[in-house]
């Protein structure tokens, strides 16, 4: 027997309120991050939630300052158990539609050479590849030291207008 149940997806500005429930999201180092960029004025982010409880379910930033005229989404992450049923897609068109509310022409984002599933998703939702950078970020190792994890990311960018 298959049951679909559709359960409402409130989307909001995330708070610090909400980072012990976001553990799905990254190691403690991640959220401590995401703690001190929750104070930055040229930054929002955003959260879905499950509507009648308000657990967070998927994540996303949105950075102001990183490239002129346009939001760059970043650290987009969903719930690993809720992934595919179109939370990220939610939170990609919520983030859309505050950089178009700032009259800024693109989004921007980076996705790692190495995710072509995040990749797909975002060339549905019309984004266009148009180079590549190295990024890197410190993380918690196994044996719980901090190591850095150094990657590529193809830049991908959407007009707005």
């Amino acid at each position: 027997m298959r049951t679909e149940i559709v359960v409402p997806l409130l989307i909001r500005d995330l708070t610090e309120a909400d980072l012990p429930h976001c553990d799905w999201s990254g190691s403690r180092l991640h959220l401590e991050h995401v703690a001190r960029e929750l104070r930055r004025d040229d930054a929002d982010y955003l959260v879905a939630c499950v509507a009648k409880s308000g657990f967070p379910i998927g994540k996303g930033l949105i950075d102001y300052g990183k490239t002129a005229g346009a939001g760059t989404i970043g650290q987009l992450a969903v719930h690993p158990a809720l992934q595919s049923c179109g939370i990220g897609t939610a939170l990609l068109l919520a983030a859309e539609e505050r950089i178009r509310a700032l009259g800024l022409a693109h989004a921007e984002l980076g996705v790692e050479v190495e995710n072509p599933r995040a990749r797909a998703l975002y060339k549905r939702l019309g984004y266009v590849a148009y180079g590549t950078e190295p990024d890197g970020w410190d993380e918690v190792a196994p044996d719980g030291s901090i190591r850095r994890y150094e990657t590529t990311c193809t830049l991908m960018r959407k007009p707005l207008t």
